[in-house]
């Protein structure tokens, strides 16, 4: 990865709705260069999607939750069995694996404290291997970013 690629990242992290003729511009390539490099980038893996990020707030998932779950058994099989019930789930929106501590910890968006329950029950209550839940709740979001530094 060079300069181009990097000034290529940086400007679709920062905007990914550009037509490919601005983004050449923005970054002092060709049009065909950039489509290229482009393309190569997304081959590879380092973009790995383009996305429109939405705001909570404005489609009434206005609860953010960082959940802390510990497991009774955390056996490879077990562990992966829990990832898949957590994969499935909407408003789970991150799923870490984590060490020491709790064994995930979860980024969930809900609408508000009925949801939060009813996903509770639903993903943590009704699971026979959960045997940890420590949840908190969001009273400010100060800062949320998506982009990585290249």
């Amino acid at each position: 990865m060079d300069d181009v690629d990097r000034r290529i990242l940086n400007a679709l992290q920062l905007d990914s709705s550009h037509t490919n003729a601005e983004l050449a511009e923005l970054v002092h390539v060709s049009p065909p260069t950039c489509l290229r490099r482009v393309k190569l980038l997304t081959e590879a893996g380092v973009i790995a999607r383009q996305v429109a990020i939405v705001s909570p707030d404005k489609v009434g998932a206005r609860l953010t939750a960082i959940v802390e779950i510990s497991l009774d058994v955390q056996a490879a099989e077990r562990m992966d069995e829990f990832e898949s019930l957590v994969a499935g789930e909407a408003a789970v929106l991150q799923c870490y694996r984590v060490a020491p501590g709790p064994d995930f910890v979860l980024i969930v968006q809900v609408a508000d404290m009925p949801a939060y329950h009813a996903l509770a029950h639903r993903l943590f209550a009704t699971h026979a291997n959960v045997r940890n839940v420590k949840t908190y709740f969001s009273t400010f979001r100060s800062k949320f970013e998506t982009r990585i530094a290249v």
